[in-house]
């Protein structure tokens, strides 16, 4: 109808425009710890987000968007299947607005589950603060970061990663294997080279 916008083809499975689809970058990874990923609605549509990525190519993994989850709903999804959850994420010492996380005991990955808190640093201290479940959970602190890959999105400092970057690394760490997880980085590499290829400067030096 004359005066209707064109609405451009979406792919269905990375739900990007199909000009923009990532989905060859898709690399299936069986992780034997379990991994949910709670994405911030910002971050939904920004075409330099890893999450989706990450999500399609960590077998059985789940993806829940929102802020502030409903306390019924965040329970099931971090207790599902009885796994523990684990959250990945620094040591906060001396935040009074948030509750002193228990101690993260190591268990075999078969029995964890990985949860990322897909947003910048202010919106993920945010959904710590809007949801006390996950403040109450052990934290997974990375190990041995190198700098991040993430050059197509502006960083705090060299080792703040993308959610797949650091997902990985915290895979890696619990199952002590980092060759099996090595290959999630590359598809990284090449979603991070499709997305430089659209901003000619990232490309130029």
């Amino acid at each position: 109808m004359p005066g209707t916008a064109t609405k451009r083809a979406r792919c269905a499975t990375c739900l990007r425009a199909e000009s923009a689809c990532i989905c060859r970058w898709i690399t299936r990874v069986q992780a034997r710890a379990a991994l949910l990923v709670l994405q911030h609605p910002l971050e939904v549509a920004n075409a330099k987000n890893s999450a989706r990525l990450l999500h399609l190519c960590v077998a059985g993994s789940a993806l829940a968007v929102g802020e502030a989850f409903e306390p019924a709903a965040l329970e099931a999804l971090l207790h599902a299947e009885g796994r523990v959850p684990v959250l990945l994420y620094p040591d906060t010492p001396g935040d009074a607005a948030l509750a002193a996380p228990p101690p993260f005991v190591p268990l075999p990955p078969e029995q964890l589950r990985l949860v990322v808190l897909d947003a910048t640093w202010r919106k993920s201290r945010k959904m710590l603060y809007l949801n006390p479940l996950l403040q109450h959970l052990p934290r997974l602190a990375l190990q041995d970061v190198a700098p991040s890959n993430y050059r197509i999105r502006k960083a705090h400092a060299p080792h703040q990663l993308s959610s797949l970057e650091a997902a990985a690394l915290a895979l890696a760490q619990l199952e002590r294997s980092d060759e099996k997880f090595r290959p999630l980085l590359d598809a990284f590499g090449g979603f991070v080279e499709q997305q430089a290829g659209y901003v000619p400067h990232l490309n130029s030096g």
